[in-house]
């Protein structure tokens, strides 16, 4: 198949509030060959219609109204995980661009793009590559770097803590305050805490060092 042929497959939603902006993103993608199924203008109307037309990719703006975008990707990376998901920021910041990839966008950019960017990232991100700047992939490098090893990050097979205490025993382990970790996953200090209360009462701990302790101990088990 013809690499112009392939292009005219990709269906793509896009998402933006700004009518100029919308208009600009449709044609700057058309203009390259490929297929636009879509447009929302709110972050409702970006769920709504990506799950009308079940598109290749989806390019959303940052910042929607009712829905904002980093939200948009949450709701449709759960109901289509492999949905591949760009989102445009019209000023980027490393730290939203973290928390878009923890919820599963495959890129972040910034709108003010260079002629072709868009379709490399496009083809890119359905080739299962990352759109992201040198800046931001320095960003994942460090937070990896700063992962506690030795076996964290892993949950035990006989366990019974859920997969998301696990994550916030993880970040506990690693030093992270509850606001810390409500950043790192994207939720609200009160759900961490209930997480915490959930996990102390299910290992039998009334701190968080006892909680650390005996999360050591359950890996050792099945180590």
């Amino acid at each position: 198949m013809e690499r112009e042929d392939y292009d005219e497959m990709i269906r793509i939603v896009t998402a933006d509030g700004d009518p100029l902006a919308r208009r600009g993103l449709r044609n700057a993608l058309r203009e390259e060959g490929l297929t636009v199924v879509a447009e929302a203008t709110t972050g409702r109307e970006a769920v709504d219609l990506t799950v009308f037309y079940s598109p290749d990719v989806l390019v959303v703006d940052q910042r929607l109204s009712e829905l904002d975008g980093l939200s948009v990707v949450r709701a449709v990376r759960e109901r289509f995980p492999d949905l591949r998901v760009l989102v445009l920021a019209a000023v980027p910041d490393e730290d939203m661009g973290l928390r878009a990839l923890r919820m599963g966008a495959c890129g972040y950019m910034s709108k003010d793009l260079e002629p072709g960017a868009l379709l490399r990232a496009v083809r890119g991100a359905l080739a299962g590559e990352a759109a992201i700047s040198r800046r931001l992939a320095m960003r994942l490098v460090e937070e990896d770097r700063r992962t506690p090893r030795g076996g964290a990050g892993f949950r035990p097979v006989r366990s019974s803590l859920t997969d998301r205490e696990w994550e916030v025993l993880d970040l506990l382990s690693s030093g992270a305050g509850t606001e810390d970790i409500a950043r790192i996953l994207v939720l609200s200090t009160e759900t961490v805490r209930s997480h915490l209360k959930n996990l102390y009462r299910k290992l039998g701990v009334r701190s968080r060092e006892e909680a650390v302790e005996a999360a050591r101990r359950q890996r050792e088990l099945v180590g």
